[in-house]
C-alpha cells in the first residue's frame, strides 16, 4: 500500500542517497533540512521514498488539494529522464499530504508542460521529525527504451517554501545554471517486464442549455454523447492514439481576461484531454519569452474535431516523431456561412538527438478548408556550445490561401536564441525575422512584418543577509524594424528582482520604449512592480502593477496612458478548504485631452473544498464590470486516477438588463440570461 509509511521491509534494504545541495536561491550550499531518498523497482513498477527531515514540523506547508495545485506548498520531485538521452524529463511532484502534480519538459525550451496527467500513485504523512513520501510509478505510464537493461537518469528535488529554498541530488553545477537535462544521475533497471500497452477510455457526457428569449427562459439544447479513445503501445517507445467523437468539454470556464484595446487575440491554454499527451514535443527552439512567434501548433485552433489519430514516440534511439491527423467540423454561425463543413488537419514533428541536449528537428502543420489552406513547415534545433551556453534556432516557411479563388501567399520566419547561464550571470541574445506574409492558422503569432534584435545581461548577487536571499539585476534592450511601414522602435529595460524568505519575491522594472502601429510611432514607456509572498501558512498574496504610456489600437490609433493591474489573495484556513480572490483592472486616458475612454475590471472568486484526494467541490463567481456581466460556476468532481472521473457542473450567466415591452433595456439589477448543467463520466481501462 502506498501511504507514506516506510516501515515496509523493502525500504529497510533499499539503497538511498542524501547530501542534497541547493540551487535556489544559491548553488552548492547544504540545504537547511536533511533529505534521504530511497529507490527500488520490480518488473512492473518504479518505487521511491523520501524522508524529509524538518526541525519545525508545524511550519511544513501542505494542503489536501486537487491534483496539479501543489507548487505553493513544500514538495519533493522526481525529474526522470526515462530514455537517458538528455532530451526530455518527466516531473513527478508530491506535497507532504501525498497530493500529486506532474509535467513534462523538453530540451530547447525552459517551458514545463503542466497539462500532462499520468497514472501513478503516492502517499504522504507528517510526523514529529518532518514528513515522508512514498511513490509508485508503473512502467506502463512512461515511455522508455525497448531493450534490456534499461538506462534512465534522475534528479531528486526538494522545495522548502518558508525558506524560498530548493535543492537537488545530484547537485546542479553552478557552471550550468538551471540546466536539469544534462545533470541527471544514471540508474539501470534489468528484466523489466515486456508488455503491450492497451488502454480504452469511454466517456459519456450529457447537458442542457437554456437561454432567455424575449424575457422568458427557454430550453435551447439537450445533448448527450458517447466518445471513445484508445491507446496502443506499438513498443514501449512508440504509442498510437485514436479517438472517435471525442469529448473535448472543459470542466472549468476560462478565467476572464481584459479583452478591449488589444493588438492581437488572447491566448487561452489547452485543457482538452486528447491533445495533452505529447504536446510538449511541438515546442520549438530559437524563440524567447515575449517574442512574436509563440507557438507553431496551438491546438485550440482545432475547434470541434469528430475524429483524430496521433502517433508519438521514438523510432530509433536518437529519433523521435509525433504526428496528428484530425477532421474538424465547422458549423456556420453567420447568415452568409455555408452549411456545416469539414476541415482537414495534419501535423508532423521529427527530432534527432545529438550530443547532450542538442538536437535538430523538423515540423509541419497543415489546415485544408475546401480550397483555402495554410501550411507551415521548417527546421529547428539546439546546440550546446559548452556547459554554460546553448544556441537555439529555427527557420520556417508558410503557404496560405484564404479562399478557393484567392491569391496564394508565402512568407518566411527565422530566428535564433543564444543563452549563457551560470551562478553569477545570465546572458541572452536573440533575433527574429518574420515576413509580412508569414501566416500560421494553427499556431500563435502576435505580429508579422518585422526584424527584431534583443539582448539582456543579468548579474546575480547573493548578500550575506537573512532577509535578502538573492538579487537579480537585469539590463536588456531590443530593436525592431517594422518592415511593413519602414519604421523603427526600441526598448530599454532596467529590472531588479529580490528573493526573500517565505516564497517571497519583489520585482521592479523601468522601461523606455516605443511601438509602431498603423504607420505611426507611439511611446510605450512605463514602470512595473510585481510582488508575491506566502505571508503565513494560510495567506498567499500576489500583485502586478504597470503604469505608463500606451496605445489605443484602432484604425485611427492615438497616444494615451493608463494603468494595468492585478491582485490576488489565497486564504487557506485548513488543509481542505481554499479561497482564491483576484481582481484585474485596466484603464485608458487619451493623451491630448485626458479623457478616460474606459476603465475595465474583473473580480473573480473561487472557493474549493477538497473532501479527500479524490473528491472536491468548487464554486466560482466572476463579475465583469465593463460589460455588467456576472458568471457563476459550480462543480463537483471525483477523480480516482486520470481518466476515471465523474464531473457534475452547473453554470449561469447574468446581465444588467430587463425585458421591457418588446426589447431589453439597461437595469441596475442582474437578470439571468443563460444557464447550463452538465454531467460527464469516463473510465480508464488499462489492459
Amino acid at each position: 500500500m502506498i501511504d507514506g509509511d516506510l516501515s515496509d521491509s523493502v525500504w529497510q534494504k533499499a539503497p538511498y542517497v542524501e547530501n542534497f545541495k541547493t540551487w535556489m536561491p544559491d548553488f552548492s550550499l547544504d540545504m537547511t533540512e536533511r533529505t534521504h531518498v530511497y529507490y527500488a523497482y520490480d518488473a512492473e513498477h518504479l518505487y521511491f521514498a523520501f524522508v524529509c527531515f524538518d526541525r519545525e514540523p508545524d511550519k511544513i506547508k501542505t494542503s489536501i488539494t486537487q491534483r496539479d495545485h501543489v507548487r505553493s506548498d513544500d514538495w519533493v520531485c522526481i525529474n526522470l529522464d526515462s530514455f537517458n538521452d538528455n532530451q526530455s524529463l518527466y516531473c513527478f511532484y508530491v506535497n507532504p499530504a501525498g497530493i500529486q502534480e506532474d509535467s513534462k519538459s523538453v530540451s530547447g525550451t525552459w517551458h514545463e508542460d503542466k497539462s500532462i496527467d499520468m497514472v501513478w500513485y503516492s502517499g504522504g504523512r507528517i510526523d514529529d521529525k518532518g514528513y515522508t513520501i512514498e511513490i509508485k510509478i508503473p512502467f506502463k505510464s512512461i515511455r522508455y527504451a525497448n531493450r534490456n537493461p534499461v538506462d534512465m537518469g534522475v534528479i531528486f528535488e526538494r522545495r522548502i517554501s518558508r525558506f524560498s529554498e530548493s535543492g537537488t541530488y545530484p547537485p546542479l553545477s553552478p557552471d550550468r545554471g538551471f540546466d536539469f537535462f544534462t545533470q541527471t544521475k544514471p540508474i539501470v533497471f534489468e528484466d523489466i517486464r515486456k508488455y503491450t500497452l492497451f488502454e480504452i477510455l469511454p466517456a459519456f457526457t450529457a447537458g442542457q442549455r437554456s437561454e432567455r428569449i424575449e424575457g422568458v427562459m427557454v430550453d435551447q439544447t439537450r445533448e448527450s454523447d458517447i466518445s471513445l479513445t484508445a491507446k496502443y503501445g506499438i513498443t514501449s517507445e512508440l504509442i498510437l492514439d485514436g479517438t472517435y467523437n471525442p469529448d473535448f468539454s472543459q470542466v472549468e470556464s476560462d478565467a476572464g481576461q481584459i479583452d478591449v484595446n488589444l493588438r492581437y487575440e488572447l491566448f487561452y491554454p489547452e485543457k482538452r484531454p486528447f491533445f495533452l499527451e505529447g504536446s510538449e514535443s511541438f515546442r520549438f527552439s530559437g524563440s524567447g519569452s515575449g517574442d512574436p512567434l509563440q507557438a507553431i501548433l496551438h491546438t485550440r485552433t482545432i475547434v470541434d474535431p469528430i475524429a483524430g489519430a496521433k502517433l508519438s514516440g521514438k523510432i530509433t534511439r536518437r529519433d523521435m516523431i509525433s504526428a496528428i491527423v484530425a477532421l474538424d467540423e465547422f458549423s456556420g454561425t453567420d447568415p452568409g456561412d455555408a452549411e456545416d463543413r469539414y476541415i482537414g488537419i495534419g501535423v508532423f514533428r521529427y527530432k534527432h538527438a545529438l550530443h547532450e541536449d542538442s538536437y535538430i528537428g523538423a515540423i509541419y502543420t497543415g489546415r485544408d478548408d475546401e480550397g483555402s489552406y495554410n501550411y507551415v513547415f521548417g527546421l529547428d534545433g539546439q546546440s550546446r556550445l559548452n556547459p554554460s551556453t546553448t544556441l537555439g534556432y529555427y527557420i520556417l516557411g508558410s503557404l496560405n490561401r484564404d479562399s478557393p479563388d484567392g491569391k496564394r501567399l508565402g512568407g518566411h520566419a527565422f530566428g535564433y536564441d543564444y543563452s549563457f547561464a551560470t551562478r553569477e550571470m545570465n546572458v541572452g541574445f536573440g533575433m527574429q525575422s518574420i515576413a509580412p506574409d508569414f501566416n500560421t492558422k494553427m499556431g500563435y503569432l502576435t505580429r508579422s512584418g518585422l526584424f527584431m534584435i534583443r539582448g539582456s545581461v543579468t548579474p546575480k548577487f547573493y548578500p550575506a543577509s537573512t532577509i535578502f536571499r538573492r538579487c537579480d539585476l537585469e539590463l536588456s534592450g531590443s530593436y525592431i524594424r517594422d518592415t511593413v511601414y519602414d519604421l523603427e522602435e526600441t526598448s530599454s529595460l532596467v529590472s531588479l528582482k529580490l528573493t526573500l524568505p517565505n516564497n517571497t519575491s519583489i520585482t521592479t522594472r523601468l522601461n523606455l520604449s516605443s511601438e509602431v502601429f498603423n504607420a505611426k510611432l507611439f511611446n510605450t514607456s512605463g514602470v512595473y512592480i510585481s510582488a508575491r509572498s506566502q505571508v503565513t501558512k494560510r495567506w498567499y498574496i500576489n500583485s502586478n502593477v504597470r503604469y505608463g504610456h500606451t496605445i489605443y489600437y484602432s484604425a485611427d490609433p492615438y497616444q494615451g496612458h493608463g494603468l494595468r493591474a492585478s491582485f490576488g489573495i489565497v486564504y487557506q484556513p485548513s488543509h481542505k478548504l481554499r479561497s482564491d480572490i483576484s481582481l484585474t483592472y485596466s484603464d485608458f486616458f487619451r493623451e491630448n485631452d485626458a479623457v478616460q475612454l474606459y476603465d475595465y475590471s474583473i473580480l473573480r472568486t473561487k472557493l474549493t473544498y477538497q473532501l479527500n484526494r479524490f473528491l472536491f467541490f468548487r464554486g466560482i463567481l466572476e463579475y465583469n464590470d465593463y460589460y455588467g456581466e456576472l458568471l457563476g460556476d459550480f462543480l463537483a468532481s471525483f477523480t480516482y486516477i486520470p481518466g476515471t472521473v465523474i464531473h457534475l457542473g452547473y453554470g449561469n450567466f447574468h446581465e444588467k438588463i430587463r425585458w421591457e415591452h418588446d426589447r431589453y433595456v439597461e437595469s441596475r439589477r442582474f437578470l439571468m440570461t443563460k444557464k447550463s448543467i452538465f454531467f460527464k463520466a469516463s473510465y480508464l481501462w488499462r489492459l
